[in-house]
């Protein structure tokens, strides 16, 4: 099909996805269209490229864990319609139940898969341009693969589609063909009713084929034709956790490939993992160990990694995220992020803040070129511009009933290992004394401080730890700072009888 054909020039009456397996094989209480690779189930990309024809009508056939289905596909597809495969009966019974929804439907059916997440709206719309031109009754989606174990096989006499044959109905001479059916097609709507009609289990299954109505069309004459996938990765389909993993991996290899080709650095492939939803800008770099998880957004410039997990993060121009696990959080225009912080939901950083290590922060607002360098819990917070706070420091949100929140005022300054113990409010450039803890408002310009006056006992050592390394080495410092050498002897035994007294 040409570049430029058009979405609306292959709009069809109907798409059905057949999505009622059990998947036993995945061996998961989760149905298997719903087990997710790049970020998002495999139903829904079997929708989405049902979507790209704009159907009149767009129906899922459920029957497995069918309640599961249909909540996540009331979720994520609202549109579509659902019907049910009441038993497993194969995949003619699982189109006939899908029509049944559409009584009367004239035109073009689509029959697809919810478990072959590569296959694309373009292949879709291609199929049904080629079923158009080519003036066929059905259009069948082949692929030559390199191992067709397990694919119905496409028996064909000269470039006519006679039948498809499945693998354990197969002899020998039909096995070793190597294009395959993808079990995806376009029909007549009208011929495939009358064929699903006609359908008899007369199989080793003891299942109603889908692929029967291939030789029933044939016997009555009408034209039955194929177009050839030259991307045949596209056709597979997943029925275990091996095979999920292996369309997982090139599905991230598509995605990765796409991006560098649109102007991202990524040092790693190998190692680095983006969802289906991410949104890279030119001249990203991605370090190893990367993972872009969700609906994350990364700016212009910006440098993520390594050893980085973002989650529904959005992250602006030229900022640099090093080592961190973020969570539906928001890292400024230049803003430094890392190594080892932990950005939880409700995190927001202003243009050129810095989160340093060991940081924690949730629901915490950052003003623009404030600092919160390392070895702190920012939690349920507002702070200014320019603010420092130094290494240390606990916001003390929670007392065990509520969470409050701390504000800091423009260029304040917070000595490191302070509380601030919610609710306080810290104005605008004021200071906090190191080791303090403030259960009050600090005015402008005003210096908290609040710690215990600091005493020191002379001769406790002497006292409560004597004959110990500790005791000797005070010994020592005290021969040492009065500079007696042999005479400090003298010195240090008259102090520890004058302590002992």
């Amino acid at each position: 099909m040409s570049e430029h054909a058009t979405v609306e020039s292959s709009q069809v009456a109907a798409v059905v996805v057949m999505a009622a397996g059990a998947g036993t094989r995945m061996k998961s209480a989760v149905p298997k269209v719903l087990h997710r690779l790049a970020g998002r189930s495999m139903i829904s990309f079997a929708v989405d490229a049902a979507s790209a024809l704009e159907p009149q009508h767009l129906v899922v056939v459920v029957g497995h864990e069918r309640e599961q289905v249909e909540a996540h596909l009331a979720e994520v597809a609202p549109q579509v319609k659902t019907a049910v495969q009441e038993r497993p009966l194969g995949t003619g019974d699982a189109v006939r139940s899908g029509l049944a929804v559409l009584a009367g439907i004239t035109g073009e059916v689509v029959v697809t898969s919810g478990d072959v997440p590569l296959l694309t709206g373009q292949t879709l719309t291609e199929l049904v341009v080629s079923h158009r031109d080519q003036r066929n009754d059905i259009t069948l989606l082949t692929a030559v693969v390199p191992d067709p174990t397990g694919y119905g096989r496409i028996v064909r006499e000269g470039a006519t589609v006679t039948r498809i044959v499945e693998q354990q109905d197969a002899t020998a001479d039909e096995r070793a063909i190597d294009e395959i059916n993808a079990g995806i097609y376009v029909f007549d709507a009208e011929l495939l009713a009358e064929g699903l009609a006609g359908l008899q289990a007369k199989n080793a299954q003891g299942e109603l084929y889908l692929t029967d109505v291939i030789a029933h069309a044939v016997a009555a004459g009408r034209r039955v034709g194929a177009r050839v996938l030259d991307d045949y990765l596209q056709t597979e389909g997943v029925n275990d956790r091996v095979q999920l993993a292996a369309m997982a991996a090139e599905l991230n290899r598509r995605i990765l490939r796409r991006a560098m080709l649109d102007g991202v650095t990524i040092v790693d492939p190998t190692t680095t993992w983006i969802h289906d939803g991410v949104d890279l800008a030119e001249d990203v770099t991605l370090l190893p160990n990367t993972s872009l998880e969700g609906a994350t957004s990364i700016g212009r410039g910006a440098t993520i990694g390594p050893d980085t997990t973002l989650i529904d993060v959005e992250v602006g121009e030229n900022a640099t995220v090093i080592r961190t696990h973020a969570e539906l959080a928001e890292i400024g225009d230049g803003a430094t992020v890392g190594p080892f912080s932990y950005l939880r939901p409700g995190t927001e950083l202003g243009v050129k803040a810095k989160v340093g290590a060991f940081v924690e922060t949730k629901k915490a607002i950052i003003g623009d070129g404030t600092k919160v360098p390392h070895l702190t819990y920012c939690g349920d917070a507002v702070l200014g511009e320019g603010v420092n706070i130094g290494a240390g420091t606990i916001f003390a949100n929670y007392d065990g009933v509520t969470k409050n929140t701390t504000t800091v005022g423009d260029h304040s300054f917070v000595g490191s290992d302070s509380v601030l113990v919610a609710p306080v409010h810290i104005a605008g450039g004021a200071y906090v004394a190191a080791g303090s803890t403030i259960t009050g408002d600090v005015g402008p310009g005003e210096l908290a401080v609040a710690r215990g006056q600091q005493r020191n006992i002379r001769g406790w050592v002497a006292r409560r730890r004597a004959g110990t390394a500790t005791d000797r080495a005070a010994q020592a410092a005290l021969k040492d700072a009065a500079g007696l050498g042999d005479q400090g002897d003298t010195l240090a035994g008259a102090q520890r009888q004058e302590e002992a007294e």
